[in-house]
C-alpha cells in the first residue's frame, strides 16, 4: 500500500517520506533518511548529475559499485529534446531506458531556461526558447514541464522557476520571484490532477527564489513552506555571488523551512561548499564540479586539490587517495592516471570522474557519521581547511 497523495486546499500531500534523525548541538547539521519507491536516501547526499540521462563517462554499475550513490539527476530540458518524450515512455520511462533502479530526481529545465539568456523569451504563459542542437522553437510552461517530468519518471520533479540573475535589481528579482510563485500554483494544480506515470509515486518540490535581497528570499521561502511539499529547494544561489552571500541566504531559507522535510541546495559547489551548508541545514546538493572537473585534471582528495596533469605527479606511483572507500581511487596512481590524462586516454576521463564522484559521496557519509557521533563541527573545520590545500 503506498502512502496516500493528494491535494487538499492549498496544500500538497506527497508519498515521498523524510524521517530526520540526528541534529548537530554546534550547528544546524542534520541527518535523515529519504524514502521513495526506489528506494531510501540516507542524508546528507551528494547527487551526480546525469544531465542526459548518463553521469558523463561514467556507468550505472560504477555509479552503485564504486561512487555508491544513491540517487542521481536527470535533466527535463536536454531529455525533452533528446531522446525525446518518445523514446523515453516507450521504454517505460528513465529508470528503465538506461538501467536505474535507484530515485531519481529530474531538474524542470528553469536553469536552463535561464543560461540561454540570449535564445528565450519569458512571459506569464511561460518560457519560449530555441533548442541548441537545430535552433528549433519549443514552449514550456509549468503544466508542460509537470507532464514532461511525469514522462521521463522522475521520483522527485521540480517545480518550474524563473532563475534570475546575479547581480539582478531589487524590481527584476521581485517580479522574477511572483512569476515563480504563480507558476508553482499551476505546477501544483496541474501535477495533483495527474496520475503517476509508471505506477510509483512522483514527487513534486517547490524552489525558493529572491536572489540576494533578504525580505524577498523570507517571502519566497515562507510561500513555498506554506505548500507544505513534501521536500523544498533553494535554487538561484551559486550563480555568481559572493560565498557570504550564499552562505546567508542559504542559512535563512532553512530557518523557514519546514524542519521536517528534506532541503536541497540546487547547484553546490565544491567539496568546502557543501560541508558548510550541511552545517546551515541542507540535506541534499547536486552539481556538474566533480566530473566536469575531473574531465578537465582536476581532483579533489582528503588531502587537498591536485591537478593531475602537473608535473610533479609523472613518478608518484601512489594510489589517487587510499582515505576514501573507493576501488578505484585506492587501486590507480597518480602516475598512471596522469599519463592517460597526458595521452587524452578515455580510461583517464572515467578514472578521474570516479574518482571525484566517490570522494563527493565519502563526504557526505563521514559528514552523517560525524553528526551521529556529535563531533561533526570540529571534523567540518578541520575538513574544510585541508580540502582546499593545492598539493
Amino acid at each position: 500500500m503506498q502512502p496516500a497523495r493528494g491535494y487538499r486546499g492549498n496544500f500538497f500531500m506527497a508519498a515521498l517520506q523524510f524521517e530526520l534523525q540526528y541534529t548537530d548541538i554546534l550547528t544546524k547539521a542534520r541527518t535523515g533518511k529519504i524514502t521513495t519507491d526506489h528506494g531510501e536516501i540516507l542524508t546528507p547526499i551528494f547527487m551526480p548529475v546525469g544531465t542526459v540521462g548518463s553521469v558523463k563517462t561514467v556507468t550505472q554499475q560504477q555509479l552503485v559499485n564504486n561512487v555508491k550513490a544513491q540517487i542521481i539527476l536527470g535533466n527535463t530540458y536536454h531529455l525533452f529534446l533528446r531522446p525525446g518524450l518518445d523514446t523515453l515512455e516507450a521504454a517505460g520511462g528513465l529508470h528503465r531506458f538506461m538501467g536505474w533502479d535507484k530515485p531519481i530526481l529530474t531538474d524542470s529545465g528553469g536553469y536552463q531556461v535561464f543560461s540561454l539568456a540570449n535564445n528565450r523569451k519569458i512571459n506569464e504563459e511561460g518560457v519560449i526558447f530555441q533548442s541548441h542542437i537545430d535552433g528549433s522553437k519549443h514552449l514550456f510552461t509549468p503544466e508542460k514541464v509537470m507532464d514532461i517530468q511525469r514522462i521521463i519518471g522522475g521520483d522527485i520533479i521540480m517545480a518550474f522557476d524563473e532563475c534570475p540573475p546575479f547581480p539582478s535589481d531589487y524590481v527584476y528579482a521581485k517580479k522574477s520571484m511572483e512569476l515563480t510563485h504563480r507558476w508553482l500554483d499551476r505546477c501544483i494544480q496541474h501535477f495533483n490532477t495527474t496520475p503517476d506515470k509508471y505506477e510509483y509515486t512522483q514527487n513534486l518540490f517547490p524552489i525558493v527564489q529572491g536572489s540576494t535581497f533578504n525580505d524577498l528570499r523570507t517571502a519566497s521561502a515562507e510561500f513555498i513552506a506554506s505548500k507544505n511539499a513534501a521536500g523544498n529547494a533553494i535554487g538561484g544561489l551559486s550563480v555568481g555571488e559572493p560565498l557570504e552571500l550564499m552562505y546567508e541566504f542559504t542559512e535563512h531559507c532553512c530557518d523557514i523551512l519546514p524542519v521536517q522535510k528534506p532541503r536541497y541546495l540546487m547547484g553546490v559547489g565544491t567539496p568546502w561548499n557543501i560541508l558548510e551548508c550541511i552545517a546551515l541545514g541542507i540535506d541534499m546538493f547536486d552539481c556538474v564540479m566533480p566530473t566536469r572537473n575531473g574531465r578537465n585534471a582536476m581532483l579533489f582528495t582528503t588531502n587537498g586539490v591536485i591537478n593531475i596533469d602537473n608535473k610533479k605527479w609523472e613518478h608518484d606511483f601512489s594510489p589517487i587517495d587510499e582515505g576514501i572507500d573507493c576501488e578505484v581511487s585506492n587501486y590507480y596512481s597518480k602516475a598512471y592516471l596522469r599519463h592517460l590524462i597526458k595521452a587524452k586516454e578515455m580510461l583517464g576521463l572515467t578514472i578521474a570522474s570516479i574518482h571525484n564522484l566517490a570522494f563527493y559521496l565519502w563526504l557526505v557519509k563521514n559528514a552523517r557519521e560525524h553528526i551521529i557521533a556529535g563531533d561533526f563541527n570540529s571534523w567540518k573545520t578541520e575538513m574544510v581547511i585541508r580540502m582546499q590545500q593545492r598539493l
